[in-house]
């Protein structure tokens, strides 16, 4: 086990394409559009966080956009994702997605632009035109989302370039199940990105966290993001609350020890918050 007390809010992984990543950012699923995402997102931005995640499926994408422009910080020192959804996929339509999300958040580019699904037949034909949106400048990265060993290999197989970054649900209660998806991102140099980093606050009380935060002074979310962190892994929790954007981003004072990390990584159970990607073909 590697130790990471140099991990900070600012520490970033390089991307095979695209430059630098934050380590650490803020994720929007389920954050309503209007005041309250625009309110989350400007939270996040004081706080230290440079990372954003939206999606067209989230319907905030107008709200992420104004936040940045408001917070006065600029556009280049914000990593911004979003993703086209899966109604949308296929070269041209794909291409046309794109250019709404970029309408939608009022800018010229983003940073990454990842595949939210692989439920389609035509997925291919959409990575081909998310490889011609790198070309254009328009997005920096590109990535998918929800891959798991077959569509990876897919990708990886018919594409000109592999993905920048796959994002799928991570945390200690799947972790070792996933290391299969997670093992062929790092031999092909693919960033992994973990949602749902809390479980959806499903496993916050799980005896091991408790006992595991009781013995750092930190709360089970702080645990589980620094578990996260410490796998080197993109963490991205989701919070409209202030205080809790800034609990979730207080992680960087306090170290795992190795046989804390071995513990959480123990609690595997195959336990998924949402959907299973592995049931696509």
């Amino acid at each position: 086990m590697h130790r990471h007390t140099a991990l900070d809010i600012d520490s970033t992984i390089e991307l095979p394409h695209g430059g630098p990543m934050p380590l650490f950012g803020l994720g929007t699923f389920r954050s309503p559009a209007g005041r309250q995402t625009r309110e989350a997102v400007g939270w996040a931005l004081e706080i230290g966080y440079r990372l954003v995640d939206t999606a067209a499926l989230y319907g905030n994408e107008a709200d992420v956009g104004a936040a940045i422009r408001e917070s006065g910080i600029p556009r280049e020192d914000v990593f911004v994702t979003t993703k086209l959804h899966k109604d949308d996929h296929g070269h041209e339509r794909a291409l046309r997605a794109f250019e709404e999300s970029l309408e939608r958040l009022g800018m010229d580019y983003v940073d990454l632009y990842l595949i939210h699904w692989p439920e389609s037949r035509r997925r291919q034909d959409s990575w081909d035109a998310l490889e011609r949106i790198l070309d254009e400048g328009r997005a920096r990265a590109i990535g998918v989302s929800n891959y798991v060993v077959p569509h990876l290999q897919e990708v990886l197989e018919h594409g000109s370039i592999p993905p920048a970054v796959n994002q799928i649900e991570l945390h200690p209660f799947n972790y070792r199940s996933r290391l299969d998806v997670v093992s062929l991102c790092r031999e092909n140099g693919i960033a992994v990105e973990g949602y749902s980093p809390l479980t959806k606050t499903e496993k916050l009380d799980d005896p091991v966290v408790v006992k595991i935060a009781r013995a750092t002074g930190r709360s089970p979310a702080q645990v589980l993001i620094r578990w996260s962190l410490q796998h080197g892994i993109v963490t991205i929790p989701k919070s409209i609350d202030r205080g809790r954007i800034r609990e979730n981003a207080d992680v960087f004072g306090f170290e795992l020890e190795p046989d804390q990390m071995a513990r959480l990584d123990a609690l595997d159970e195959d336990f998924l918050t949402s959907w299973d990607p592995r049931r696509v073909d």
